[in-house]
């Protein structure tokens, strides 16, 4: 069966360290390349993973347009995704890493009823994190297309939470500004509002389609919720820190080459 296939070979290269050319030429729709993501979700499931979350991507009107697309899409947060603050991550060129710095939501509540509202989302978190997405992509080169990129789960790789945890209420979710700096002289800015006009949109975006697809947000989860400015490509053996007004610092690094 392709998505048995093309699932495999996603899983296999993640495993094995080396990349694999474009899916999109065996998989044309959303349906079938949020199926890939799912068979590959219970394999990890199967294999003892525990999920702890989804991320929220494409959440930047700019890179829905470069993919075509005019939604975000999600992939699954799983707990040996996790990197501890100012960690560091060892250095893999086969997972072309790039960082982008985000607003992480822990949620209180399951969001498992129909017709989600936003007073349901907002009573369901009860804490705000600034948090470090390290994506890296499976596809060679990033030559990735939507489908290529969710069915390699969302170009997932790790996630870090910062130190700083605030209640909701006491955080500027829109207007907050962020600075990511990398030692190699990188640099990101950008506001919460750039993550799909308010971090929570794109939460309440995940809640309902998490819901639909029947797996719904429990208590407990994280929720990155999109890129709060523009991502930058990695390099071996440097560090990157993410300020966010109001939320405190998050820090991530990367070893040297082999």
């Amino acid at each position: 069966m392709t998505l048995e296939t093309v699932a495999t070979a996603l899983r296999e290269a993640e495993e094995g360290a080396f990349n694999i050319p474009p899916v999109r030429d065996r998989i044309t729709t959303a349906e079938e390349a949020y199926a890939v993501q799912e068979i590959n979700t219970k394999a990890r499931l199967a294999a003892g993973g525990r999920l702890v979350g989804r991320k929220v991507g494409l959440t930047n009107p700019a890179v829905q347009a470069q993919l075509g697309v005019d939604q975000p899409d999600y992939g699954m947060l799983f707990a040996d995704m996790e990197v501890m603050h100012d960690a560091m991550i060892p250095w893999s060129d086969a997972a072309q890493y790039k960082v982008e710095a985000e607003i992480a939501f822990i949620l209180g509540r399951d969001l498992a009823h129909e017709q989600i509202t936003s007073a349901d989302l907002i009573r369901a978190i009860d804490w705000v994190v600034p948090a470090i997405e390290i994506v890296g992509s499976r596809i060679q080169n990033w030559d990735i297309r939507f489908v290529d990129t969710v069915a390699d789960n969302g170009s997932s790789a790790h996630f870090v939470l910062g130190s700083g945890i605030r209640r909701p209420d006491a955080v500027d979710l829109v207007g907050c500004k962020m600075h990511m700096a990398g030692s190699d002289g990188s640099k990101s800015e950008g506001t919460g509002a750039a993550c799909y006009g308010s971090p929570l949109n794109a939460a309440l975006w995940l809640a309902r389609v998490m819901q639909a697809a029947d797996r719904s947000l429990k208590a407990g989860d994280v929720v990155l919720s999109g890129a709060l400015g523009p991502m930058i490509a990695a390099t071996p053996g440097t560090r990157y820190e993410a300020s966010i007004d109001g939320l405190g610092k998050v820090a991530v690094q990367f070893g040297d080459a082999a």
